[in-house]
Order: C-alpha cells, then sequence, then structure tokens
C-alpha cells in the first residue's frame, strides 16, 4: 500500500557537489568604508542635538564641526578607494540633510531662538527646508549634461556644509565672549539665519573647493604651509574666536565669487557667439 503523502512530496537528496547560490552579491570593502565614515558623520549631527538638549551647546558646536569634517573625507575616500556608488550617493545626500539642515537649526533652538516661542521654530523650519531645497537642486544639476565645464568650479548658492558653519556664526562668537546678551538678541539671530536660508536657496555663485584644489605657484607653497600651521594652531587654542573670523572673511568673500562667475560667463559667451558666427558663415568660392 503506497502512502499519498510520499507520492505527492517524494523524498529528495540534493547533490552534495552541487555549488551553492549565493542570495547576496558580496560587497567589497572599498565601497563600504565611505559609507561607513558618512554613517559616523550622521551619528555625530545627532548626538548633537542631544548635547544641544542637555545644555553643552560648544560640545554640540564640536560635534557638528568634526560631523562636517567627515562629510569633506567621505567622498574624496569613496574617490580615491574607486568605491563609489549610487547608494553612498543618496546616503550622502540624506546624511547631509540632517547634519547641515536640521541639527544646526535645531542647536540654534536650544541656544536662543526658543526664546522667541512659535516664531523661532518656524525660522529654523525656513532654514532645515531651504538646506533640503538647496541639496535637491544639487543633485538635479549634477546630471545636467550641457552644463559647461567651468561652471563645475561655482556652486550654485551656498553649499551645504558652509550653510551649516555659517548659520552658527551667533553660537560662536557668544562662545568666545565676542557677542554680549541684549534682549534684542534672538531677534538679531532670527534674521541672520533667514539671510543664510535665502544664500543657501539662492542662485548666488561661491566658489567651489574644486577651484581650490588646482595647482599653485611653487612661490606660494611654503607660505600655504605656515599659514596651515598657523590656523591648526589657532583652532587648537582659540576655536570659536577663530571659527568667527573664518566665517566672516567667508562672507565677506562671497562678492568676489561673484566677480569671477560673470567675468567667466562673460568670456564663454563670447566664444560661443565667436563660435557660432564662423559656423554660420558663408564658405567662400573656390
Amino acid at each position: 500500500m503506497t502512502d499519498p503523502i510520499t507520492d505527492l512530496f517524494p523524498p529528495f537528496q540534493p547533490d552534495p557537489d552541487e555549488p551553492k547560490r549565493r542570495r547576496f552579491k558580496p560587497v567589497p570593502l572599498r565601497v563600504l568604508i565611505p559609507n561607513m565614515v558618512t554613517l559616523l558623520a550622521l551619528c555625530l549631527g545627532l548626538t548633537a542635538i542631544r548635547l544641544a538638549i542637555e545644555g553643552r551647546i560648544d560640545s554640540a558646536v564640536y560635534a557638528i564641526l568634526f560631523a562636517a569634517l567627515l562629510d569633506g573625507i567621505d567622498g574624496n575616500l569613496a574617490r580615491y578607494l574607486k568605491g563609489t556608488s549610487r547608494f553612498g550617493a543618496e546616503l550622502d545626500s540624506l546624511a547631509d540633510f540632517v547634519n547641515f539642515g536640521c541639527v544646526p537649526a535645531l542647536v540654534l533652538y536650544f541656544w536662543m531662538l526658543k526664546d522667541l516661542k512659535a516664531l523661532g521654530w518656524i525660522v529654523c523650519l525656513v532654514f532645515a527646508i531651504a538646506m533640503v531645497l538647496r541639496l535637491a537642486r544639487f543633485n538635479v544639476m549634477l546630471d545636467d549634461p550641457t552644463r559647461p565645464e567651468w561652471k563645475k568650479g561655482f556652486f550654485v548658492g551656498m553649499p551645504a556644509p558652509m550653510g551649516a558653519a555659517c548659520v552658527l556664526l551667533p553660537l560662536y562668537a557668544s562662545l568666545a565672549g565676542l557677542l554680549p546678551n541684549f534682549p534684542g538678541l534672538p531677534f538679531l539671530v532670527l534674521l541672520y539665519t533667514l539671510l543664510i536660508a535665502f544664500f543657501t536657496i539662492s542662485t548666488i555663485p561661491t566658489i567651489s573647493s574644486k577651484r581650490l584644489s588646482q595647482s599653485i605657484n611653487r612661490s606660494y607653497v611654503v607660505p600655504m604651509f605656515v599659514l596651515g600651521v598657523l590656523l591648526v594652531g589657532l583652532l587648537g587654542s582659540h576655536t570659536f574666536e577663530t571659527l568667527s573670523g573664518l566665517i566672516v572673511l567667508y562672507l565677506i568673500s562671497l562678492p568676489v565669487g561673484i566677480i569671477r562667475y560673470r567675468e567667466m560667463d562673460r568670456k564663454w559667451r563670447a566664444a560661443m557667439a565667436g563660435e557660432t558666427a564662423q559656423t554660420a558663415a558663408p564658405t567662400p568660392p573656390a
């Protein structure tokens, strides 16, 4: 008498020599390392929020600055290790929104803007939304094939890390003792936050770090080394005073980027017009 269950489901003995199929494709370590750096920067940004809630504002600023440093490292590390990926680009963009959009706004809120209650919170929302719009526009412009090569040396609007560093200028100055606490200070911080939010979503051209990475004259190498050592020493000994000075210098230099951009744009348009006129000119008879 046959067993109906056995007839429906006959015993199966797998072949021991059959190669096992991999469920997931292995990911190279060189791809994981930059993403781990990005996640570490994200953890620092989220930790800055907790430090601000606990009232440790200076430690929150250090966490944001360290997160910005790691943000500058992960992309270069991915290119150096040849570990760039679409996943890494999306992860970096989302981490930038948290670290440079949400975190600085919340730190400013717990430090000063909470005194304005609902109005202070609305300004924090405006800054965060401006930052996410700026990052979305940046991602779209990366895929624009018609963008001239020279324009890649400029950002459209203030980049996200610089926007986060600049919006914290009142906090740097307060921690350095350069900004006294007076009744109108929350409104001053509110107006300044709105100004930086405008710069991030504006079309004002700002010089990209790619232009700074170009070759320089040999005569400037030693002075730049000395300046770098001096800057590191000042950041270590007078952190918030040095940060305040650097941000002020950056804001003052914004017109330089605008002037340089207009000069290059004028030359490019003139060259394009010359090529068009040369192409449209009739061919002389033989």
